[in-house]
This record gives structure tokens, C-alpha cells and sequence, in this order.
């Protein structure tokens, strides 16, 4: 029996990984997240599709945030997506400031959704405190 040949090996795994990433298009994006109209200072964005990888990255102090799936700054996959935004920070031990409701850490019950066409870098995600405002949590381990 012949033994393969390295350049027939070589094409076989051009086209395997070809065939593995078919149908996948991700997209560059980066944006805005805003409270009431205010952009929202702390805490991280996650995009979800239904069948792939979620995309995710940091709200800098500005409000601006860009996406990462697999490699950084790569972006989203193509689609209409639930999103998330977990803004809570860390007060020390058994204290955390929510600087967005909790209802907002969940993809599945944010009731936020994105659609991506295309590369953008001015997605704006709104929120609200709908009467709310930032508050401290703690747990039964924190002094008060």
C-alpha cells in the first residue's frame, strides 16, 4: 500500500478545517452600552447564538466595548442574538455594587437581543433602571 504523501496530507487538512468552519461568518463589533442615556461605566457585554460560541468582552469607562468569540477583537457571528450585560463590581468580601439591574446578567432572561449583519463598530445596547439606581449587595459574610 502507498504511503501518503505530505502535500496530499497537507491539502486533506486545508479542507477538513475548510469544512469545520463552513457556514460560520464572524463579524467585527464593537459599540455602546447606555443606562437611562448614560453609557454605563462598569461591567461586561455577552452575545449568544443559538449555535456557536458566545462572543463577549469589557464596557470600558466610556461605555464602549468590542467582541470576542475565539481571538480577540474577531467579533460575533453573524445573526439576531440574545445579549447580556453583567455590571457588578466587586466591594471586597460578601459585597458587590450592581451598577446595572440583575435581570440584565442572563441571555436567557435579559429580554436583550442584537442583530449582527454586518461589521459595525456602533451596536447600542440600552438599558434602564426603570426607577432604580445602582445599589450595594451583600451577603450574610460581609460587616456592615
Amino acid at each position: 500500500m502507498p504511503r501518503p504523501r505530505p502535500a496530499a496530507l497537507l491539502a486533506a487538512a486545508a479542507l477538513l478545517a475548510a469544512g469545520c468552519s463552513s457556514g460560520v461568518k464572524l463579524v467585527p463589533v464593537s459599540g455602546i452600552v447606555l443606562i437611562d442615556g448614560q453609557p454605563l461605566t462598569h461591567g461586561t457585554v455577552q452575545v449568544s447564538p443559538a449555535d456557536y460560541r458566545a462572543a463577549s468582552g469589557p464596557i470600558g469607562p466610556d461605555g464602549r466595548f468590542t467582541l470576542t468569540t475565539l481571538v480577540p477583537n474577531d467579533g460575533v457571528l453573524v445573526g439576531t442574538h440574545p445579549a447580556a450585560v453583567a455590571a457588578n463590581e466587586s466591594q471586597g468580601p460578601g459585597a458587590q455594587k450592581w451598577h446595572a439591574p440583575k435581570k440584565y446578567v442572563s441571555p436567557d432572561g435579559s429580554g436583550l437581543t442584537v442583530m449582527i449583519d454586518g461589521p459595525t463598530n456602533d451596536l447600542k445596547i440600552e438599558l434602564t433602571w426603570a426607577g432604580g439606581k445602582p445599589f450595594v449587595e451583600t451577603t450574610g459574610s460581609a460587616k456592615e
